[in-house]
């Protein structure tokens, strides 16, 4: 669907074919948009690469086919293992007074690690048992992806990167806002000088992020997670299969 539409794709976005915001984290990771976008071409090109397990951080209510989605056979999906995390839990009347209408800005990252630990946790938990590449993906590849992103890069030692993917992924959904046929009921394209006044804002806000993590090591322990799992994220985080 996107090549049809004429996506343009960012600097290091991959090929898979449908793909939105997918690119590479570090390591065995990667991140996308939601799966629904992929063509079962787009599927197979994710497993050729080597992708053995989809991540959707999405609530179950999100996930659906629209009607503009390809229509993908179950047997093209067979070989990759799909897994449900939600990274956020409905009720939280803290999270939710702030995400309004959802979790949309890096200034919602520190909240989200306040509130959704537990979370957090299993998501790292389950990529420390990730056998081949993993793909890590939620609505439009930016904000939750670009949470459990930023973590891997600070555990992986890439955190000068942070900022550069965050402005991809940004970047990324808005071009697809340009060429969507369906129009999104919250966001739109935005043009280029509009556009970088909000990758700057999310940057400073990123920022303030990092500098309040600190260590992603010493907040994933502190959520209960074993530092010899913690390890294992690291070693996939570092090193590609």
């Amino acid at each position: 669907m996107s090549q049809r539409l004429n996506y343009r794709k960012q600097v290091g976005d991959l090929s898979w074919q449908g793909a939105v915001n997918a690119r590479e984290i570090c390591g065995n990771f990667y991140r996308m948009g939601r799966h629904e976008w992929v063509s079962a071409l787009g599927w197979q090109q994710m497993h050729e690469d080597g992708v053995r397990k989809v991540v959707d951080l999405r609530n179950p209510a999100e996930i659906q086919r629209r009607e503009h989605d390809p229509a993908v056979p179950a047997a093209s999906l067979a070989q990759i293992e799909m897994v449900n995390l939600p990274l956020e839990t409905s009720g939280n009347e803290r999270f939710e007074a702030v995400a309004v209408p959802y979790m949309n800005h890096t200034n919602m990252y520190q909240l989200v690690c306040e509130e959704f630990g537990d979370q957090l946790r299993a998501v790292f938990e389950n990529l420390a048992n990730s056998h081949g590449s993993t793909v890590i993906h939620c609505s439009a590849g930016r904000d939750r992806s670009g949470l459990v992103a930023t973590l891997l890069l600070d555990l992986a030692g890439c955190g000068d990167q942070i900022l550069r993917h965050d402005e991809l992924a940004v970047r990324g959904i808005n071009e697809w806002h340009r060429v969507s046929p369906r129009k999104h009921p919250y966001e739109r394209f935005h043009e280029a000088r509009e556009l970088q006044g909000i990758i700057d804002e999310r940057a400073q806000a990123l920022r303030e992020f990092c500098a309040w993590m600190g260590s992603t090591q010493a907040y994933l322990e502190r959520q209960g997670m074993d530092p010899k799992v913690i390890e294992r994220v690291r070693d996939l985080a570092q090193n590609s299969s």
